[in-house]
């Protein structure tokens, strides 16, 4: 049996400790959570006991939590699941990460998909462009820097507004909470640096729609998401709870591999 220790119970940790307490991922169990806010029953004080009982630990918590616990988890020989894969934007985070000797690193993919074909064409050839416009509900995007102007179009406009278009290592600083399928796309293929990212906050979204664009000398491709949002956090796609528990599942049992 998988021993599962999950870091964060917030809008995504709550769903994965909720299901995977109901049996939804065959040959593993939740065994211990930290979170110093939220209450559960299976609640540990610290890291160390958090360690003692999993076998691999979910980082659900947000880029801080990742930064002070990332590289302990692997260094102490568990494994560890990254979802918030938006702060390895940080080029010394990631290498730490990477560098570490001990338990393996997964990154978990999502809200997004596609992957396969994307590296696949990279094979092939160079990509020349990927881009990703990510379109959420207006209120999921305000941000105090913003200008007053645009904070006001997102609380009280009527159509759609632009608040980012640039890298994608830009987009994971400045929108932390939603830009971690930016990240995953980016480490998937042509890097930070060279992915670009619009932010689009729309009045009348009730999804979250993600459409990644690229060209290469294997040819174009567009693939496209729209995914319902999180009751607890309209920021985040409500998948991707699931997203999570179909890793654990691959992780623990290995099932057929689509090659």
């Amino acid at each position: 049996m998988l021993r599962v220790g999950l870091i964060g119970c917030g809008a995504i940790g709550s769903v994965v400790a909720r299901e995977l307490s109901q049996g939804a991922v065959k040959g593993a169990e939740l065994t211990a959570v930290f979170d110093l806010v939220v209450d559960h029953p299976l609640k540990v004080e610290d890291r160390d006991s958090l360690l003692s009982r999993s076998d691999v630990v979910v980082e659900a918590a947000g880029h801080g939590a990742l930064y002070e616990h990332g590289v302990a988890v692997r260094e102490s020989g568990i494994n560890l699941l990254v979802v918030s894969i938006g702060a390895l934007a940080d080029e010394d985070l990631e290498a730490r990460l990477r560098q570490a000797e001990g338990g393996r690193l997964f990154l978990c993919t999502g809200a997004i998909g596609g992957f396969d074909i994307l590296r696949a064409a990279m094979l092939f050839g160079p990509l020349e462009e990927v881009a990703i416009a990510s379109t959420k509900p207006a209120a999921a995007l305000s941000r105090p820097w913003m200008e007053q102007a645009v904070q006001g179009a997102l609380a009280e406009g009527t159509e759609p507004v632009t608040v980012f278009d640039g890298p994608a290592r830009q987009a994971c600083a400045l929108f932390p909470e939603s830009a971690n399928v930016t990240a995953t796309l980016s480490l998937a293929t042509v890097g930070f640096d060279r992915v670009r990212v619009q932010m689009v906050g729309d009045p009348e979204a009730t999804r979250v729609r993600h459409v990644v664009t690229a060209s290469g000398v294997a040819g174009n491709y567009e693939l496209s998401f729209e995914n319902a949002a999180s009751p607890d956090n309209p920021r985040t796609s409500a998948v991707t709870a699931y997203s999570v528990l179909r890793a654990l599942g691959d992780i623990g049992q290995p099932p057929v591999s689509f090659l």
